[in-house]
């Protein structure tokens, strides 16, 4: 069986609305997504997490249950994420039955194997955070978690643990052998500089709220973590379609946030091996936008309104800039301004000027229609754009990506200025001004093909102006052969692609 590309986003916590950060790692997982589909069999997987203390308490709150509270959020959550044209093929929820039966199955099979056991807790416990936290990691006695800081509390009680410390050397050697397997290296290193700390094994159910999963045949509620970090493997039909579950697993990528990596990078691969189950092949944790310094987010309260950047900029240009502002894995400013600014020398005047003047001439000088190709260097000097673009975006390099794009944004300008097509139609060199105006035409139907997966919505815009009717498609290697644009087209200039924006 060929293996498909399956790539995944956190699920969300959903104690709260939606803002730009969440857009962020989800847009990232859309890109590679569409990607992944232009090279075949593709699965997306995003969603909510809807257990733990923080959801009781908001729901609560707003004088509502914890499950009518998650049903009247997770569809915010979705409009959201559709209004970024994000493409995932599935949703999971933590309180759906379908992940719900298998967490408890995962619970009993880690029990009956030993690799789950009863035992007592006592320590620091964030409850902003729903974590336990070491002496020796608080920070002036409270939680070290930089968006948190927030008081811890001293709990004991009685809780089912995970043998984490069973899979300390399995760990180490796992980092060792496949040192690119957690990705940026900072993250790496962090987690690395964890594991030879020594691990203590991992409290996994809760007994002081009741907002959870049950403990089968027994009290308390199992660990939000320990529920969540599942839904990867539950979405797939884990231990019910052994297929479907072959098809995908292990994950090709998996995206989180840096504050999670912990959670991902060394308890999640230990209990995929307790359960006799493979690692995701690639764990990124990217960096975070910021904010005067501070990483945005609900705690912080600085968390800019997605919905608002979306009306303003359109969604395109705000996927744009995130993923061209900064490298992927460091962090990065947020301003509206700087959006402002890549919208209106990048968008609209390096790609929808383009496309515009180019439009317009074929209107003015050939009515409209792409005219026969002539000889050109064009074609075989970009022959290597698409695979390039390709190697960089699947090596989670976006900003580079599309830098390599804008070459050909650059090159089809650069074409206009130089050879002056009016000059061309002035002195009646016909056979040129139709070469010309073809790889004009011809490489911004390259660049549609190119930008799909990073600005679906604008892409389209530009194919349907280009005259061409059929869908943008998938299979690069059919699509981006120069010289595919038929002659005789009817292009259909529009309105434009990116209207100035005054900042």
């Amino acid at each position: 069986m060929t293996r498909g590309f399956y790539v995944t986003t956190p699920i969300y916590y959903i104690n709260g609305n939606p803002h730009i950060g969440h857009a962020y790692t989800t847009i990232v997982a859309d890109v590679l997504a569409r990607a992944g589909r232009t090279r075949g069999d593709t699965f997306f997987l995003t969603g909510t997490d809807e257990h733990g203390q923080k959801v009781a308490d908001a729901a609560a709150a707003a004088g509502v249950s914890p499950q009518e509270w998650c049903d009247r959020l997770v569809p915010k959550w979705q409009n959201l994420f559709g209004r970024f044209d994000v493409s995932y093929d599935d949703w999971i929820r933590t309180t759906q039955p379908r992940h719900t039966e298998k967490v408890q199955r995962v619970f009993e099979r880690l029990r009956r194997s030993g690799d789950v056991y009863l035992g007592k807790y006592e320590g620091w416990y964030c409850a902003n955070d729903e974590t336990f936290w070491l002496q020796s990691k608080l920070i002036d006695g409270r939680c070290p978690n930089p968006e948190c800081r927030r008081e811890v509390q001293w709990l004991s009680e009685d809780d089912w643990f995970f043998r984490l410390s069973k899979y300390n050397g399995r760990l180490l050697e796992h980092f060792r052998t496949h040192p690119e397997w957690v990705r940026p290296r900072s993250a790496y290193n962090e987690m690395m500089s964890m594991l030879q700390e020594g691990l203590e094994d991992f409290s996994i159910s809760r007994s002081n709220f009741a907002w959870g999963i049950p403990v089968p045949d027994g009290a308390g509620v199992i660990y939000v973590w320990f529920d969540a970090l599942l839904n990867y493997i539950t979405a797939l039909g884990w231990s019910e379609d052994d297929e479907r579950f072959a098809r995908y697993w292990p994950a090709s990528v998996q995206l989180i946030g840096k504050e999670i990596a912990r959670f991902h990078t060394i308890i999640w691969p230990a209990v995929l091996w307790a359960l006799g189950e493979q690692p995701p092949e690639l764990v990124y944790a990217h960096g975070w936008i910021t904010l005067d310094g501070q990483k945005i987010g609900k705690s912080l309260g600085n968390a800019a309104d997605a919905f608002e950047l979306v009306e303003r900029f359109g969604s395109d240009a705000v996927r744009y800039f995130l993923l061209r502002e900064g490298h992927f894995g460091s962090d990065f400013t947020y301003s509206e301004a700087k959006i402002t600014q890549r919208y209106n020398d990048e968008l609209g005047n390096d790609l929808g000027n383009l496309l515009r003047r180019v439009l317009a001439m074929l209107e003015k000088y050939r009515d409209g229609l792409v005219p026969q190709p002539g000889s050109s260097a064009m074609g075989e000097r970009f022959a290597d754009l698409p695979a390039r673009v390709q190697m960089l975006t699947f090596n989670l390099q976006f900003r580079d990506a599309l830098e390599a794009i804008w070459e050909l944004v650059a090159a089809l300008n650069r074409e206009i200025d130089e050879r002056k097509p009016w000059t061309l139609y002035r002195e009646g060199r016909s056979s040129e001004l139709d070469a010309l105006l073809y790889d004009l035409c011809e490489g911004l139907r390259w660049l549609a093909v190119m930008l799909a997966p990073f600005m679906p919505g604008k892409s389209v815009q530009m194919w349907h102006q280009l005259g061409l009717e059929d869908g943008i498609g998938d299979d690069w290697q059919q699509s981006l052969q120069w010289g595919t644009l038929a002659a005789g087209t009817q292009t259909a200039p529009a309105q434009p692609l990116f209207p100035r924006i005054d900042a």
